[in-house]
């Protein structure tokens, strides 16, 4: 029987509620693994690499189930991983180091998008006279996935004094700043495989009984706070394939460009506005994104009709090309 590696960023003592969340991802991927006939084995890693080609190489296997999301908790580590099993010249599952790196930085990703002619928010400079005091702005983390570090104070006016308090709020980690589009949100999947990528059912973020001044985005407590009103009131909604054609043609194509224009491989998790115009933009693009029972990438499975295995499957096509 054909050993995988699940490999593992190494948790620490602290480890928050989107960190431990890897774990329920490595229970998912074994059950769907073994159901195709092979042996598992979770190896955590840490910023010790050579300690971690050593246990790749005493452990042989057949190829590597890449869950790593970070190194010492910082996300701008994440391609490290990638990399050191491009250097081994182990099989793996998901994208490759290049591709890793230029998504998770969302500097380098807007860059790219925009050069190629997709459309994405523009960014601002805080300390320079950029900013519309009028218009709404979003700060985001520029390397860290998972909602982490969004809240509704990250929505503010471009008032200077509004953003300087902001950054002087949150020294300990990098932000930039990109005009908030307004409109409805869709977290669309896509799947690998030798039959190249498939878009999967296309959900809309739906975010029930908001009251008026409170703004519409999936934050820190929709993800991972189950005591909160967002956590409940953020719920996703299937079918825009059947009542607006149109529109998830066009969303479709733009998942299918950027998949493309990235070299994303194994599956991914594309984030997209629509604004009052119909326009598309899109927020960022998750090249690893969450494997769990209660993850959008499962439920659009589920809504394709695929048992997990299924997808497990067609992920481990894209290992080896």
């Amino acid at each position: 029987m054909e050993k995988a590696i699940i490999l593992i960023n190494d948790l620490s003592v602290d480890a928050t509620l989107d960190e431990l969340d890897v774990l329920d991802q490595a229970s998912t991927v074994e059950f769907a693994l073994e159901e195709l006939g092979y042996q598992t084995e979770r190896l955590f890693v840490d910023l010790d690499l050579a300690k971690a080609a050593d246990n790749l190489h005493e452990a042989n296997p057949a190829f590597v189930f890449n869950l790593v999301e970070s190194l010492e908790k910082d996300a701008k580590l994440i391609h490290l991983a990638t990399s050191l099993l491009e250097h081994l010249k182990i099989p793996f599952t998901g994208c490759r180091a290049e591709s890793m790196f230029l998504t998770s930085n969302k500097i380098l990703t807007k860059k790219m998008l925009l050069a190629a002619g997709i459309a994405a928010p523009k960014q601002i400079n805080p300390l320079g006279n950029e900013a519309n005091p009028a218009m709404q702005y979003i700060a985001k983390p520029i390397w860290e996935d998972a909602s982490v570090g969004i809240s509704d104070e990250n929505i503010l006016l471009g008032d200077p004094s509004i953003i300087d308090s902001f950054l002087k709020k949150h020294p300990d980690r990098s932000y930039f700043f990109e005009e908030f589009i307004s409109g409805r949100e869709f977290n669309i999947s896509v799947l690998g495989g030798s039959s190249g990528p498939e878009v999967l059912p296309i959900p809309e973020i739906v975010f029930e009984n908001y009251p008026k001044d409170k703004p519409q985005i999936i934050g820190y407590k929709a993800k991972w706070d189950e005591a909160s009103f967002e956590y409940h009131h953020t719920n996703r909604a299937f079918g825009i394939e059947q009542k607006e054609p149109e529109l998830a043609e066009k969303l479709k194509q733009i998942c299918l460009e950027t998949w493309n224009l990235f070299g994303l491989k194994g599956y991914a998790r594309i984030d997209l506005r629509v604004d009052s115009n119909g326009k598309p933009w899109i927020l960022e693009i998750n090249a690893n994104p969450c494997l769990s029972e209660d993850a959008g990438f499962y439920a659009a499975m589920q809504e394709a009709g695929y048992t997990f295995p299924q997808v497990v499957k067609q992920i481990l096509e894209d290992a080896w090309n």
